[in-house]
């Protein structure tokens, strides 16, 4: 009886996955169990409270009434996600089509925004509001400086070919360089906003940093260095993943933290971090 071959690149891709998985449990789990609740000497030293999506749990996200929302109840920097239209514009909204959030269907890329106006957005449960997914222009206009303004570029598989400019071309209308911050999970699209305006504020996505590695997981695996990202001011992380050890790292090179996405104030874990990106601002106003 022959006895069956063994497929080396099958056992190597194998052993690969098993290796990253565990790597990867062994990053966040211990975090998972970390002692919850916030130390008071920590809740000091947070700077930002950051509406989430304008505040996703107190309105019907990216929209103009959720950013009010946001800003009333407490929040000191707002997050929006911006898309890039058929027709060259900046839409406010965190899918990269509209089926989730609206009574449409489709791409925004591959609509017009005359096309996107008609649309509006269904709450939960589905029902049609009268809002519509806003403009940048339209958030610009509403924020004025209020408080701070987290822009999120999102970058489809397709890119959105010269979003960037139109992003700072739109930040200059409004003379809003002073208050608006450009966060990204992609390098590209920071390191071309940087090339564009190297005084524009940029933040960094991050999901996961591997310890003891110089990689980190922001949508794909990317090798990490602190002079590879000496033009961000924030390196902004999953909540789960964000590591004593990492967080102290990083603001000994004078760099800030934020974590991403909180709800209610027990999940935060007792580390010394500069903002909370959370759904909840309301629940997070007497910590600043």
């Amino acid at each position: 009886m022959k006895t069956p071959k063994i497929n080396k690149k099958w056992v190597t891709a194998l052993v690969t996955v098993v290796v990253v998985v565990c790597y990867l449990i062994l990053t966040i789990v211990p975090n998972m169990f970390a002692q919850k609740g916030l130390d008071p000497d920590n809740a000091k030293k947070i700077k930002y409270i950051v509406a989430h999506r304008g505040g996703a749990d107190i309105g019907l996200e990216n929209t103009l009434s959720c950013i009010e929302k946001g800003i009333t109840y407490g929040a000191n920097m707002v997050e929006i996600d911006i898309h890039l239209t058929k027709d060259g514009y900046l839409l406010v909204c965190h899918d990269e089509t509209v089926d989730r959030t609206t009574n449409g269907k489709g791409k925004i890329r591959d609509k017009t925004l005359d096309e996107l106006r008609k649309l509006r957005v269904v709450d939960a449960k589905g029902n049609v509001t009268d809002e519509h997914l806003p403009t940048l222009d339209e958030v610009l206009d509403l924020v004025n400086g209020r408080v701070e303004l987290l822009v999120e570029i999102k970058q489809p598989k397709k890119k959105y070919q010269g979003i960037e400019q139109i992003l700072i071309d739109e930040i200059e209308k409004y003379n809003a360089l002073s208050w608006v911050v450009v966060q990204s999970f992609d390098d590209s699209v920071l390191e071309n906003i940087h090339a564009i305006n190297p005084q524009q504020r940029l933040e960094k996505l991050i999901i996961c940093k591997f310890p003891g590695l110089p990689f980190i997981i922001d949508g794909k695996i990317s090798k990490f260095s602190f002079e590879k990202y000496k033009h961000i001011s924030s390196f902004n992380i999953f909540y789960m993943s964000a590591t004593s050890n990492f967080i102290k790292k990083i603001h000994n090179q004078g760099k800030e933290v934020k974590v991403w996405t909180l709800k209610g104030t027990e999940k935060v874990r007792n580390k010394p971090v500069d903002g909370i990106i959370t759904d909840r601002p309301d629940l997070w106003i007497n910590f600043i």
